[in-house]
């Protein structure tokens, strides 16, 4: 991947002319590539880039770096809109805008608004809002206080979920991505929380709230959801079978 950077070619190419000679100038870019991939730094942060949900996406240490387990929360959210319909959608936390994008690519009449606390997070989700050529409304603040008086006829996120000391938090790719979005207190479950109890204020009738967390966390999330009376409360399990995301919907039109 570094090398086809570098020599700006395809896989392809490089298994083709595998015995060629790289420029001086090729070599020196590709060692320092490499150089910051020793120290650990992932690969979509070296590029610039990586793909989710069939999308290239421009990624920075300022967003999360989008994972294939939430292209499930993506899958759950399409099933629940309607082509033909202007629903609107809200993704809380959006990052990199990787699920906003997503959603109002497979969905274009879809009326997406995209939150997220940090600026810098927001430049990264226009960009590739602008690359993908979709329309999405971008609002910075805390969850929904820069929202009031909206309602959504659904509503997803992939708030912060680690436990404040998971030790993975200094592992791999995550020691290396920001704390703000991965860390969501004591438990993990604090942007949960926040987020079931304030977002039926701002759900329709018969809408849906979706949201990825940890691996462990479904029950709970379950009961939280419970205990402000959504209905058909459920989790979802991802590829490798690990229940992955949780909701419920507010009770009325379906």
């Amino acid at each position: 991947m570094l090398l086809e950077r570098v020599l700006e070619q395809s896989r392809a190419w490089l298994i083709a002319h595998a015995d060629e000679d790289a420029s001086a100038e090729a070599v020196l870019a590709f060692e320092a590539l490499a150089a910051r991939r020793v120290k650990g730094e992932p690969i979509a942060y070296i590029l610039g880039e990586r793909e989710f949900y069939g999308l290239k996406f421009r990624v920075t240490q300022a967003v999360l770096i989008p994972r294939p387990e939430t292209e499930l929360l993506v899958e759950l959210a399409l099933a629940r809109i309607p082509a033909d319909t202007s629903a609107r959608v809200l993704d809380l936390g959006t990052g990199s805008g990787a699920i906003a994008v997503a959603l109002a690519k497979e969905r274009p009449l879809a009326r997406v608004t995209a939150v997220d606390v940090d600026y810098g997070a927001l430049s990264v989700a226009r960009a590739n809002t602008a690359r993908h050529k979709v329309s999405v409304r971008f609002f910075c603040g805390n969850w929904f206080g820069a929202l009031p008086g909206e309602s959504f006829d659904l509503i997803v996120s992939n708030p912060p979920y680690v436990a404040t000391d998971d030790p993975h938090l200094g592992m791999g790719d995550v020691g290396f991505e920001p704390q703000r979005a991965l860390v969501g207190g004591a438990d993990g479950l604090d942007c949960i929380r926040a987020i079931v109890a304030t977002a039926k204020a701002h759900l329709l009738p018969g809408a849906w709230l979706l949201f990825e967390h940890g691996y462990d966390q479904a029950e709970a999330c379950c009961a939280l959801l419970a205990a402000q009376e959504y209905v058909e409360v459920q989790s979802w399990p991802d590829l490798a079978g690990i229940p992955r995301v949780s909701g419920g919907r507010i009770a009325g039109m379906t």
